[in-house]
């Protein structure tokens, strides 16, 4: 994993945190959801990340006109009754969905479906999709845009971490300007290949096996979440695939760091990101001036942290 984060490195100024924690879900078996403006280089992070795992890239461009057969595919009937299908978009192993928030509801329901079971129905019949296959999709802010259809929270959780980016500093958009002849076409010719696609996909079956979690960390993040869900804040929480992602993404970060068992440091890490996307605040909140964010710091602040 370390070898696709340097990979990634490579045409991606910055956001060290943002390409660390993408792969950590992309090898945990997840999706990735980015909130933040044009040109903060999201295209460009999942075209690296497809090419440095040697897998097939496809993207798709988010606005309100979009059908769900856009997405995944249609039929050409012939004049003599012969039928020919043609694959969307979806049947890849990394999907870039921009602007998701942008699409209908019909495209978001067929994306939760290809998201959830790994298949899409097209006429009344069920096709798989590639393994493995992830989505790293984008929203624009909604209070910066009209004409955005808000996430549905069953699609909105089937996203296992959401991350917020905006534009880069001075001394990081001068080395930006400076590699411009390659980052305007979003050219990734120089990734190398770094884990073959059959690989990753052992990889992520070695997480599930041979990656250490004590039952007090277990513990430990279901107690975060249930803190955050019985808040008096909170009128709706973090669902229970909430704490299997928070769960799973913090073995693969374990990875990274350099260990094979997970700490409660693992677990804050991912925390924010994991979690502050699924809570829904009462209008108290609002009154109170509080976000979910805060919530989530008053968690890490009050519940008993494991001790070695």
């Amino acid at each position: 994993m370390l070898g696709v984060i340097r990979e990634v490195g490579k045409v991606i100024v910055g956001k060290e945190n943002l390409i660390k924690h993408t792969v950590a879900t992309l090898v945990a078996g997840g999706h990735v959801l980015i909130e933040g403006p044009p040109g903060a280089a999201k295209t460009l992070l999942a075209k690296s990340v497809a090419k440095a795992v040697g897998g097939e890239f496809r993207r798709v461009q988010g606005n309100p006109d979009l059908l769900p057969t856009d997405l995944t595919g249609y039929y050409i009937r012939g004049l003599d009754g012969s039928s020919r299908f043609v694959k969307g978009p979806v049947f890849t192993n990394v999907l870039m969905f921009d602007e998701l928030n942008r699409t209908p509801t019909r495209v978001q329901s067929a994306l939760l479906q290809a998201m959830a079971e790994h298949q899409v129905s097209i006429d009344g019949t069920t096709y798989d999709i590639p393994k493995p296959f992830h989505v790293i999709a984008t929203e624009v802010p909604t209070e910066e845009e009209f004409g955005t259809y808000p996430l549905t929270l069953t699609l909105r959780d089937r996203f296992w971490i959401k991350y917020s980016v905006y534009y880069s500093g001075v001394d990081e958009e001068f080395e930006i300007v400076k590699r411009a002849d390659r980052l305007y076409l979003a050219d990734v010719a120089n990734i190398e290949t770094v884990v073959e696609l059959n690989r990753f996909s052992e990889l992520q079956a070695f997480i599930g096996k041979s990656i250490y979690v004590d039952e007090r960390v277990t513990k430990y993040i279901v107690d975060l979440i249930n803190y955050v869900r019985n808040h008096h804040l909170v009128r709706l929480g973090p669902s229970h695939r909430c704490s299997i992602h928070l769960y799973r993404i913090s073995k693969a970060l374990a990875i990274i760091n350099g260990r094979d068992y997970v700490t409660p440091d693992d677990v804050k890490e991912l925390v924010n990101e994991v979690m502050n996307f699924r809570i829904v605040l009462k209008k108290e909140a609002e009154v109170e001036g509080k976000t979910s964010n805060d919530v989530i710091n008053e968690a890490l602040g009050k519940v008993t942290v494991p001790k070695e």
